[in-house]
């Protein structure tokens, strides 16, 4: 509550800043918003909030729901400098590649404040010593599952990638015999874009195949272990899932487990509070637990995702535009959005508050998943990331729709990606 008051105090002295005569002159800002799930609307409640308490007014714009499509319609924008747009919301992964663009939020921002945030996603968004983005809400990548079928059949939820094989192909066989011909076992985002390096990474990773790239920047992508794990999730479409699983992202996914017709998904957080609305075919029979190991040799793991709140150089309104950017990252919102639509905050004692696991019961059981995801090698490659990524995923693609084999594919890709890097030197 004493943060609350800080920023809304913070809010009347900027809009006091603003005093044009004896008028305070309200200002418009506009900031960026994802539109997936509920993303959209709880980005505008948020920003409507904060307009109440200071007395200036927010456009909020929608933008791709592709991360891959969003990063080039920003790098669009700021590379022209335009002051059109005052605040983005950026992926976890971004930082590094639009630093430049940012004002640097650590005088703004009280050391108390920053140091209730994961001190792995502040360091994550400094940039040479600057801080360019306020963290917003994190996320991994989990499983979803169908409680109630898998507890009529007298199942737990699979422990490994086999078992979940195993338990999708049975109870998909049993649905589509009672009549159910639309029942697939397993969903995830299999379309060619940044969401299949989250699915891969996290299958290479539960198998102990590494990261793509290692901390010090040689290419490791091509070894028996990450072979083993693309060989599995590639047998899985067309058996337990959909031949158009390759062209899904998220929502494609919810659409059909919600809808009733998956066993299993691979899917982010925020897929919870819509599964779990009045209208949703499935309220009350789902479970949340992490994704599973490859083999038991191997390891739970989900990659690592989130967003954050960046200003940008060319705002024309800097100083209100950060205490946007501090509201909508205070204590205050990162519960409301969680209870409203299960967005992970980035604030640790959030994870105790009572009111957030009533509304999520996950956040509690999956903590040390939240805290101990992989992350993609975005640091270590900087401003080639994005180059490396779209060449991991499109290897990938192409080992998913039998296009290639697994052990060439990334034989392949680990030559390419050395070229890319240099040998390592990103």
């Amino acid at each position: 509550m004493l943060e609350s008051g800080r920023l809304a105090m913070a809010g009347v002295l900027l809009a006091a800043a603003t005093v044009s005569g004896s008028a305070a002159r309200a200002e418009t800002i506009a900031i960026s918003c994802g539109a997936v799930g509920l993303e959209l609307k709880i980005c505008q409640e948020g920003a409507e909030i904060w307009a109440k308490k200071t007395g200036h007014q927010v456009n909020v714009v929608s933008t791709p729901n592709s991360a891959t499509e969003r990063l080039a319609l920003y790098q669009q924008i700021l590379a022209a400098s335009s002051p059109d747009i005052d605040v983005f919301q950026i992926d976890v992964i971004w930082p590094g590649t639009l630093a430049n663009h940012f004002v640097d939020l650590k005088s703004h921002v009280p050391a108390d404040v920053l140091a209730s945030h994961f001190e792995a996603i502040v360091e994550n968004n400094t940039v040479n010593g600057k801080l360019v983005a306020m963290p917003w809400y994190t996320d991994a990548g989990v499983l979803y599952y169908r409680k109630d079928l898998l507890d009529a059949a007298g199942k737990q939820p699979p422990q490994t990638w086999e078992e979940l094989g195993a338990i999708a192909k049975e109870l998909q066989d049993k649905a589509r015999s009672q009549g159910n011909d639309r029942m697939w076992g397993y969903v995830f985002q299999g379309k060619a874009y940044e969401g299949l390096t989250c699915n891969a990474l996290e299958w290479i990773d539960s198998y102990g195949g590494g990261r793509i790239v290692d901390d010090k920047g040689k290419v490791t992508v091509d070894n028996d272990k990450a072979v083993r794990a693309l060989t599995w999730a590639a047998s899985t479409v067309g058996t337990i899932a959909p031949e158009g699983v390759l062209n899904y992202s998220e929502e494609e996914s919810r659409g059909v487990f919600q809808s009733g017709n998956a066993i299993f998904m691979r899917n982010w957080p925020y897929a919870w509070a819509l599964a779990q609305a009045e209208d949703s075919p499935i309220k009350g029979k789902i479970g949340v637990v992490p994704l599973p190991k490859g083999g038991p040799d191997g390891k739970h793991t989900g990659a690592l995702g989130g967003w954050q709140l960046a200003v940008s150089k060319y705002s024309r309104h800097p100083e209100i535009a950060i205490d946007l950017v501090r509201y909508l990252t205070s204590a205050e919102e990162q519960k409301r959005r969680a209870v409203a639509g299960s967005y992970n905050p980035t604030i640790k004692a959030l994870y105790q508050d009572q009111d957030v696991l009533k509304a999520v019961p996950f956040f509690g059981t999956l903590y040390e998943t939240f805290t101990n995801a992989v992350a993609r090698p975005s640091r270590i490659t900087g401003a080639k990331y994005n180059q490396m990524s779209a060449e991991f995923f499109n290897a990938v693609h192409q080992v998913l729709s039998k296009q290639e084999k697994p052990a060439e594919s990334l034989a392949a890709l680990e030559k390419r990606l050395d070229r890319l890097s240099r040998g390592g030197r990103w």
